[in-house]
C-alpha cells in the first residue's frame, strides 16, 4: 500500500486523523498511571521479540460524504462496530472492529482486515479504500497482537451479521456519538483491576470498552475531535454494562 496515495483518499474532514496516526502509539496509554504504562510497554516489547503472541488485524472503517471543511465532521459521519457473539471463547459479547487472526494466504494486514470484515460484515472490500496501518497493539488477555488498519469508504453498501456464532451485532455508529462527552466514561473490568481503567463509551444499548475503546479514545485524541470530558467517572465493567441494559449488544 503506497502511504502517499492511500493517504490521499481521505476526505478533508478525515485528514486531521489520518495525517497525525503515527501519534497514536503515545495516545493509546494516556491515561493509565505511569507504572502501568511501564509495564504494557515492556509487555509490548516482549511480545515483538520473542514472537509470542497471534498476529491479528482490526478494520477500522469510517464513512461519510467525500468532501466536508476539514474539522468538521459531517453528521452522516459513521464508524462500522460489530458486537462479537456471546458464545466465543476470547472477548464474548464485546463490541470490536470486525477483524481476526492472519491466515497463511493473507499478503498482509490489509488483506487481513478486509478479509475478516467481509466474513464478518459481508462489506464488499472494493467499496474500502485502506488509508493507513496502524502500530500493532499486544492484547494481553488474548495473546494476540493486533494491527489497526484505518480505511475509509463513501458508501461501504449494505452490512449485516453473517455468522450469528461468531457476530452478534453489526452496527455503523455515528461518529459523533462518541464525540459525544455525555456518553464517555472510564471503565475498569473487576475491583482488582480499578487502576486499568480505561475510556469506554455508552451508546443507547451498546458499551464499548477494551481494546475498541482505546483505540476510538486515542483517535478522537490524535485528530483533535475530542471534547473535554468527565473522566472522574470511573465504573465496573458489570456497573457500566448495566446502565446500557445489555452485555455489549445492541
Amino acid at each position: 500500500m503506497n502511504a502517499g496515495e492511500s493517504r490521499s483518499r481521505a476526505p478533508s474532514w478525515l485528514r486531521p486523523l489520518v495525517d497525525n496516526a503515527d501519534k497514536m502509539p503515545n495516545a493509546y496509554q494516556r491515561r493509565l498511571p505511569a507504572d502501568i504504562r511501564r509495564m504494557v510497554t515492556a509487555a509490548n516489547a516482549e511480545a515483538d521479540i520473542t514472537g509470542h503472541g497471534r498476529d491479528a488485524a482490526v478494520l477500522v472503517l469510517f464513512s461519510g460524504p467525500p468532501s466536508q471543511q476539514a474539522g468538521d465532521i459531517p453528521e452522516s459521519a459513521d464508524l462500522l462496530v460489530t458486537v462479537r457473539a456471546s458464545t466465543l471463547r476470547h472477548h464474548a459479547g464485546q463490541a470490536a472492529f470486525p477483524g481476526g487472526a492472519v491466515d497463511p494466504d493473507d499478503s498482509g494486514p490489509v488483506a487481513t482486515a478486509l478479509r475478516e470484515a467481509n466474513e464478518e460484515t459481508g462489506i464488499d472490500p472494493h467499496r474500502v479504500h485502506p488509508l493507513a496501518v496502524l502500530q500493532k497493539v499486544f492484547i494481553a488477555p488474548s495473546g494476540f497482537q493486533v494491527v489497526p488498519v484505518l480505511a475509509y469508504s463513501e458508501d461501504p453498501g449494505p452490512v449485516s451479521v453473517v455468522d450469528p456464532a461468531e457476530t452478534a451485532v453489526v452496527a455503523r455508529v455515528p461518529l459523533r456519538a462518541f464525540i459525544n462527552p455525555a456518553n464517555r466514561l472510564m471503565v475498569y473490568r473487576d475491583a482488582r483491576s480499578r487502576r486499568w481503567a480505561m475510556p469506554a463509551f455508552r451508546l443507547n444499548e451498546m458499551l464499548v470498552w477494551g481494546f475498541t475503546a482505546q483505540v476510538i479514545s486515542a483517535m478522537l485524541d490524535v485528530a483533535g475531535w475530542a471534547q473535554p470530558w468527565d473522566d472522574t467517572e470511573v465504573r465496573g465493567l458489570d456497573e457500566a454494562m448495566a446502565l446500557v441494559g445489555g452485555e455489549g449488544g445492541i
